[in-house]
């Protein structure tokens, strides 16, 4: 099934408000100032830690749209999450458009959900369709099992921007599809 613009935009949007957060976090991080997200690709090009995220961003077609009104909850996998995948199935990825952008729409949730506002366990629809679901312990840290039963950590959260918040996760969400 071809993706509609809209969902491209969506996901564009998403992607755009995790490049930005995360470059936007390192800074305030080192005492400066914040500041509201430069262009996502500057930001993406500043930001190593998601330089896989961005070659699967321009790979999925959705550089040109990277902009959109939210709001989203984004989880981010770094690069370290991406290199757990084998080389061979990551560059299978890139080279499919329709299956990437169904990889990236499913780390993307509707509306803005901040960590003070998880429950221990709640079932999320992600933009793609498929369900994920997030555990928070009593400790408060938390994980996400997709579709495929794979558990990954939630290593930052509450990255915020003004169409959506980002999480930074340690794994590659994978649906069942």
């Amino acid at each position: 099934m071809r993706h509609q613009t809209p969902r491209r935009a969506l996901v564009a949007g998403a992607l755009a408000l995790t490049l930005g957060l995360t470059a936007g976090a390192g800074a305030a991080s080192a005492g400066e100032s914040s500041k509201k997200p430069k262009t996502v690709v500057a930001v993406a090009k500043s930001s190593d830690d998601f330089s896989t995220l961005v070659e699967a961003a321009v790979a999925a077609d959705l550089v040109k749209t990277l902009k959109g009104e939210g709001p989203f909850t984004v989880f981010a996998p770094t690069n370290e999450a991406f290199a757990a995948v084998s080389a061979a199935d990551l560059e299978a990825l890139l080279a499919d458009q329709e299956a990437l952008a169904d990889l990236l729409t499913y780390h993307v949730v509707d509306g803005r959900v901040l960590a003070k506002d998880l429950e221990p366990t709640q079932t999320v629809q992600t933009v793609q369709g498929d369900e994920i679901t997030i555990d928070v312990a009593d400790d408060g840290t938390a994980t996400i099992t997709d579709a495929s039963g794979n558990t990954v950590d939630i290593t930052a959260t509450d990255l915020k921007a003004k169409n959506g918040v980002v999480h930074v996760i340690d794994g590659v969400l994978t649906p069942a599809s």
